[in-house]
């Protein structure tokens, strides 16, 4: 899947939103490379932020550190009031997860069979 803008690669950008959500202090950090697993993304970036404020403040850094890298989001779901957030930058999507929603939806088991790259807990 190629939608880069100028010249990040795909890891180097999933590793510039694992810095960005780690600076900010979002818990349980993870990045799965899911390649072999499916054609619609490389990586994921899923982490959980303990209020919406974080949660808000991670979406807005990660989305402005990228685009001063020259690559741009594409989609944007959910919100920090739902507890989930989706960050589409077409190679590398973020799941931002409130505690509750995290453990309901247990992303890490669904991709499970996705290679563990960083994991900051």
């Amino acid at each position: 899947m190629e939608t880069r803008s100028i010249g990040l690669e795909p890891i180097d950008c999933a590793r510039k939103l694992v810095d960005v959500a780690s600076d900010k202090q979002a818990a349980d950090i993870l990045l799965l490379d899911i390649r072999h697993l499916g054609v619609f993304t490389d990586f994921f970036v899923i982490m959980t932020a303990d209020n919406r404020r974080l949660m808000n403040a991670l979406q807005q850094d990660m989305v402005d550190v990228l685009k001063q890298a020259g690559t741009r989001l594409h989609h944007l779901e959910g919100t920090a009031e739902s507890g989930w957030m989706l960050l589409d930058f077409g190679d590398v999507i973020v799941h931002l997860f409130a505690p509750e929603e995290r453990a309901y939806y247990r992303l890490e088991e669904v991709w499970s069979k996705g290679q563990q790259m960083v994991r900051i807990q």
